[in-house]
């Protein structure tokens, strides 16, 4: 009897979270909603609903649809890997996925010159790109913590000296550059939603629909995984297995918005912060659709804000970062340790 009035009573609380979630999600895809049709529409000079009008919110599409794609990314990765790792402040970009980028742009210069940058530019250089770095994931992943003596504490540690030498190496040959190639190189190197090319789209769409539907099928294993190493595998969970999966996952939605616009370090973290105090629930059903539609609203935001109304879109990525770090520092502060 005492069981089914426990079960009864958690039921009742995980149906109040769920209405309490429904009513904010709710609240968030209106607001999201309304920012596109903003960024859309916003200060067209020509005749309303002319082939003009349609012509330039045909042109901004392209930026939206980019923005989406970039912050659904980030958004759902960095909630795995902090559900992986069980540590809500790391960023996977303490395992060197972004160096890793850097480094492959840099070389490309250093060895082919600038030219070879631009004349590789093509959905087959985004393909290559994720490739090297989910491989390097995969590899680093699968020997460090699948090994015998690897746990998750070496892995971490391991990717954040081979990031460290993947960014010694890139200054090293940026050094050595023209001063015209390194201003090229540079403005690849930083990240700006004008870096993304309207061709890459299908495949990134592609990639994160079905890394959408891969995490939504193991979203019960995640709430587990979640739960910590021991009880995880107290109640069953394969969790290495789990892990290292999850991870790879995460490389996999990191190369791609890594390769649409470039390194963005604290931006999935500021996502995946504010979403666990928003969302109303610790359930991943629930946080993930949550974080991808709080990054589309935060990102297309400041593109609004910066763009259109301070004529500043170039700083969006850089206000971004900047925020993202006080708020790195502020959490780091208040809990005292990663």
């Amino acid at each position: 009897m005492a069981e089914v009035q426990v079960a009864g009573r958690a039921r009742r609380v995980m149906d109040a979270e769920t209405r309490r979630w429904a009513k904010r999600i709710t609240a968030l895809a209106v607001v999201a909603v309304i920012t596109v049709v903003l960024v859309l529409t916003w200060n067209i000079t020509v005749e309303p609903f002319s082939a003009g009008f349609y012509k330039i919110v045909e042109m901004r599409l392209a930026t939206v649809v980019t923005i989406i794609l970039v912050a659904c990314c980030q958004a759902v990765a960095v909630v795995l890997f902090h559900t992986a790792t069980g540590n809500r402040i790391l960023t996977p970009s303490i395992m060197g996925f972004e160096s890793l980028y850097v480094v492959i742009q840099t070389a490309m210069v250093f060895f082919f010159g600038v030219e070879t940058l631009n004349a590789t530019d093509g959905v087959g250089k985004v393909l290559v790109q994720s490739a090297i770095m989910v491989a390097f994931a995969t590899v680093l992943y699968g020997w460090l913590f699948g090994g015998k003596f690897g746990n998750l504490h070496i892995t971490l540690l391991v990717g954040l000296v081979l990031g460290t030498a993947f960014g010694t190496l890139s200054a090293f040959m940026q050094r050595m550059l023209v001063p015209a190639d390194f201003d090229i190189l540079s403005a690849r190197l930083f990240g700006s939603i004008a870096n993304s090319n309207p061709e890459y789209l299908p495949v990134g769409f592609t990639v994160l629909a079905a890394a959408l539907f891969f995490v939504f099928g193991k979203r019960h294993r995640l709430d587990v995984l979640a739960l910590g190493r021991e009880t995880s595998i107290n109640l069953g969970l394969s969790y290495k297995r789990e892990v290292l999966t999850t991870l790879i996952l995460v490389a996999v939605l990191i190369s791609i918005s890594t390769s649409l616009v470039g390194p963005m370090t604290f931006f999935g973290f500021i996502v995946a912060t504010l979403a666990y105090q928003l969302a109303g629930s610790q359930q991943h059903r629930h946080v993930i659709p949550f974080a991808m539609l709080l990054g589309v609203v935060t990102l297309l935001g400041s593109y609004f804000v910066l763009h259109h109304i301070f004529r500043a879109a170039g700083l969006v990525t850089v206000i971004i970062e900047f925020v993202g770090g006080i708020l790195f520092v502020i959490l780091l502060l208040r809990k005292g340790s990663l």
